[in-house]
């Protein structure tokens, strides 16, 4: 049975009102959400919606502001909920739609952390909401939601942050700073890569067809196609990388992590063109994305690539102890030297001595012995000649996020930035889906010379939800 429309847009807008375009830095709305005031004790009152693995790590983190109490879980199959709601029992009512949530006065924020296919559609209705929120990544499935999110956070005053938590790291402020000061030289190709090994059998087989008791299954499809219950597709978001219309595959569930550091550190705008290939080479269970994905990303000075495999886990440089394990990095190629970097360490491998201005006098000497013995020449930060910390550390991602509601501020993956980082990932979806490159028009942000592609970038929900088209102009 379709969900019953209890609450339409038209509802939230007039219960809402309508919030002014914002200034580009500061917000100048109330301290808090919906009601331009405090909750509760001057409180950040905030709900999560979607309460399954990260949705309960984020609001865990959210929840140890001292400024925030946790008033809402929602959940299609309530007994997620319920557990939610059990570690806050004092102030957390429990909902199965998320649209009570959104209709709550007493709401002033919400973390969606949903399956990605709900992420544009309840993103966009908290914005109308008069909601503050928190977006779990990947931020969007396709080019017209990546958009219609940006414009709706912005049409109506909201405060988001997208959920790529490792932005928050140290070791990525290092190597953007490293990058920045012109360590590598002229970058001509940065390289990215995801890659595990599945197996032939991947998430394997499920013939249970009927959810359990309290578990809405008809909901969780929602605007994405209607197909029989699996409890391997319904269990996380591990298993949900493995069918296309509810996640896209494993690129927009890493990517979002990985090809942030590059993007951030060599402020890379949009792509002008995406070629991508891939298929369902080796892995057969009940899924349908692809086993292996290569995407090249075309900018006006450079390129960037992303490799992503289910079928072999070899990591390069940081491969580590040779058994199957999920292993990501990022390769930088500068004329100096390559650079290689995970969530955690990050490493210089020089071309000749044209590193020799960035190391320390001492180490030089001790790694041209140590050379000559026929060691590889690589350096790590503490090696090379220091670089200022221009990048302030980090309070964690959801703090950042409610410091920001507080004080009307972007946060540092708000979707103005974050934007460069989804729409390579989406162009990169439609170009596997269709076969052939995509040219992108950074200013216009448009598909250009495909009528088709263009069409297609721009989702078609299952009634009876729709998408918000309105959202779709500049």
């Amino acid at each position: 049975m379709q969900p019953e429309l209890r609450l339409s847009r038209r509802n939230f807008i007039g219960a809402t009102g309508a919030v002014g375009l914002v200034a580009p830095h500061v917000l100048t709305s109330g301290v808090f959400g919906a009601n331009g005031k405090p909750g509760a004790n001057g409180k950040l009152q905030i709900a999560l919606i979607g309460c399954n693995g990260m949705g309960r790590g984020n609001l865990k983190n959210a929840a140890a502001h001292p400024d925030v109490v946790v008033v809402g879980a929602c959940d299609v199959y309530r007994k997620r909920a319920e557990e939610v709601a059990e570690l806050h029992k004092e102030t957390c009512k429990v909902h199965t739609d998320f649209r009570e949530v959104l209709a709550r006065k007493d709401v002033d924020a919400v973390i969606i952390a949903t399956p990605p296919h709900w992420h544009a559609l309840v993103a966009i209705m908290a914005c109308e909401a008069g909601k503050d929120l928190y977006l779990q990544k990947p931020m969007t499935l396709h080019l017209g939601e990546s958009l219609a999110v940006r414009n709706a956070v912005k049409k109506h005053g909201r405060i988001c942050q997208v959920g790529t938590q490792i932005h928050a790291s140290e070791n990525y402020r290092r190597v953007v700073e490293l990058i920045r000061a012109g360590y590598l030289g002229k970058i001509g190709v940065a390289r990215t890569f995801n890659v595990m090994n599945q197996g032939p059998e991947g998430v394997g087989h499920d013939p249970e067809t009927k959810p359990p008791e309290g578990f809405d299954w008809d909901f969780w499809c929602g605007p994405a196609p209607f197909r029989p219950y699996n409890a391997i597709l319904a269990k996380g978001s591990y298993e949900h990388g493995s069918w296309m219309d509810y996640s896209g595959g494993w690129t927009p569930g890493m990517a979002p992590h990985i090809i942030d550091l590059p993007i951030w550190a060599m402020d890379l705008k949009y792509p002008i063109e995406v070629s991508s290939s891939g298929g369902r080479f080796v892995v057969n269970d009940d899924g349908d994305a692809y086993d292996n994905h290569e995407v090249l990303w075309r900018y006006p000075n450079m390129t960037l690539t992303w490799m992503s495999s289910l079928t072999n886990s070899y990591g390069f440089d940081l491969h580590g102890i040779p058994v199957p394990k999920r292993r990501l990095g990022i390769y930088f190629h500068g004329v100096n030297g390559t650079m290689y970097a995970n969530y955690g360490e990050h490493r210089i491998i020089p071309e000749g001595d044209a590193l020799k201005d960035f190391i320390l006098p001492e180490v030089v000497e001790r790694k041209k012995a140590a050379t000559e013995k026929g060691a590889r020449l690589l350096y790590i930060g503490a090696e090379l000649k220091p670089v200022p910390e221009t990048i302030p550390p980090s309070p964690g991602h959801e703090v950042e996020w409610i410091e920001c509601i507080k004080a009307r501020k972007l946060p540092s993956c708000n979707p103005n930035y974050h934007l460069r980082i989804d729409v390579p990932i989406v162009l990169s979806l439609l170009s596997l889906r269709l076969r052939r490159s995509i040219r992108f028009n950074p200013e216009t942000e448009e598909i250009v010379g495909d009528e088709d592609a263009a069409k297609k970038a721009v989702p078609t929900y299952r009634a009876p939800w729709k998408f918000p088209t309105q959202y779709l102009g500049a």
